[in-house]
């Protein structure tokens, strides 16, 4: 089968919006400052977004992996401001919580008052315990550095990263971020805004120093970078350093080992890297998206556990969450938004509800027959915005005990061009039967030694699953493809 869905690489990063402020104390200088919120605000904030966080994108269901994700965490936490004896007692008694999310996107973000987040996608592009040691570490150095409520005094709407690329801008065509993840408006702010470039350069430095101070051989954190920047380039999403809001992969790179080497100077040994107890907890883990849970093959998205398929228009992009799936013109003009309707009993009654909101007035409206067997109804709005109006396609069919629900949407200045897509999709909504899709299994790393000491290109498998292709295989690996392996060495290998 083959993978159709784009993997942004994208960092998450943190802003609040406010305008209260007060005097606070920073827990890594110790000093005073303008900040905007308390602690205990912060703290309460994190908790509230946190439910949200797992809510929307899942946690990797791996007890396993989960314990020893706090275990890391807990062990580097140790050795931070945040517990320090010099720190204040609000500080060293706030309970830290970190989670592997179930997203084969490369990412890593934090949310204020103890929140730490890594995906399984990151995990996987790992090589040892060191290495996610920095990462760790550099997301606990943003909640001890107390970045968010900084950056909340000197806010300034801009630049945009979402996990998994989720959503490509804070407002899409009037509709606001949040409205089409199905965030609060506080979750939103907080995933749709970043640190600045200071800010990542003081997680850096924090990571490291957390890291060190752990005897994890730190400057191992750099091999990540390199792998970041690999991907980046290789996706044609490499950013010149001043434009971008995080520093770039290559400067961290270089930087990284420059840090270690410091508290080596003033030490700090280094010596731990745990590669093997890595590969053991890495071995077996879900790799790529889980066409479980829905992929693309030949034009046709496909979700084997739900048993239905629609048709994707050509050039538009897929993004594919746990609730909901997305498509997005290629001008970025249109969008689909696809989801169940988990209220409504019936399709007539999805439609009801969705017109019955604030703000949109209906057109017309019918009922009629999905593929010519599903029970379905529709409905031409007009939804009123400051911005302009923007005109939007309902579908809803009932399949299977359940009610889905099309919603397709542009300004109504570019109906005329998106009318018929907006229609033609949902009524070849339909029912899975190939059995080739209904019985397909996720990849999974295995964990496998070297046979021979041969090219890293020679040693892989003739075939590999899902359009995986050589080079990926490469970066997971942190290795280039006429690189020399020798015998025994552990690699890592997708296999379905």
């Amino acid at each position: 089968m083959k993978r159709a869905i784009t993997h942004s690489i994208l960092f998450l990063s943190l802003l609040l919006f406010t305008s209260a402020c007060t005097v606070q104390t920073n827990p890594v200088t110790g000093q005073n400052r303008l900040l905007a919120y308390t602690w205990s605000q912060e703290v309460q904030i994190g908790k509230e977004v946190d439910q949200e966080i797992i809510a929307q994108y899942g946690l990797y269901d791996d007890e396993e992996v989960e314990s020893y994700i706090t275990e890391l965490g807990e062990k580097v936490l140790s050795v931070s401001h945040m517990r320090r004896e010099d720190t204040e007692q609000q500080f060293r008694e706030t309970d830290f919580y970190f989670r592997v999310l179930d997203s084969p996107v490369v990412n890593a973000f934090a949310l204020p008052g103890g929140y730490i987040y890594v995906t399984r996608g990151l995990m996987a592009h790992m090589n040892n315990e060191a290495q996610l040691a920095v990462v760790l570490g550099h997301e606990i150095g943003h909640v001890a550095a107390r970045h968010a409520s900084q950056r909340a005094i000197r806010q300034q709407l801009g630049q945009v990263a979402v996990l998994g690329g989720a959503i490509l801008g804070q407002e899409l065509l009037g509709l606001p971020g949040e409205s089409i993840l199905n965030l609060s408006s506080q979750a939103a702010q907080l995933l749709f805004l970043s640190y600045s470039r200071d800010a990542e350069r003081e997680s850096d430095q924090l990571g490291v120093e957390y890291a060190a101070m752990s005897e994890f051989e730190a400057a191992e954190g750099a091999e990540f970078f390199t792998s970041l920047k690999r991907i980046s380039e290789r996706a044609g999403q490499a950013i010149p350093s001043m434009l971008s809001t995080h520093p770039d992969p290559g400067e961290r790179e270089k930087r990284i080992p420059e840090l270690a080497e410091r508290w080596k100077e003033e030490g700090y040994e280094q010596t731990v890297r745990n590669t093997e107890i890595y590969n053991e907890m890495i071995n077996g883990m879900l790799f790529g998206e889980n066409p479980r849970e829905g992929f693309v093959d030949d034009g046709m998205f496909l979700h084997p556990d739900l048993e239905f398929q629609f048709p994707i228009p050509q050039d538009w992009q897929l993004i594919n969450q746990p609730q909901q799936v997305v498509m997005v013109s290629s001008a970025e003009d249109a969008v689909m938004i696809f989801r169940i309707d988990g209220e409504s009993q019936t399709a007539q009654g999805s439609i009801e509800s969705f017109v019955g909101q604030e703000g949109i007035s209906l057109n017309s409206d019918e009922s009629t027959m999905i593929a010519n067997q599903y029970d379905g109804y529709q409905a031409d709005v007009t939804i009123q915005q400051e911005e302009g109006q923007l005109r939007a396609i309902i579908y809803a069919v009932e399949f299977q005990d359940r009610v889905y629900r099309f919603i397709n949407y542009t300004a109504e200045g570019n109906f005329d061009n998106y009318q018929s897509v907006f229609t033609s999709i949902p009524e070849q909504f339909d029912r899975v039967t190939d059995e080739s899709v209904l019985n397909i299994q996720p990849v999974r790393l295995q964990i496998v030694n070297a046979e021979r000491t041969d090219t890293f290109r020679n040693l892989l498998p003739s075939t590999l699953p899902m359009d995986f292709d050589e080079e990926e295989l490469a970066i997971i690996n942190q290795v280039h493809l006429d690189d020399r392996i020798e015998a025994g060495t552990p690699l890592k290998i997708p296999t379905q």
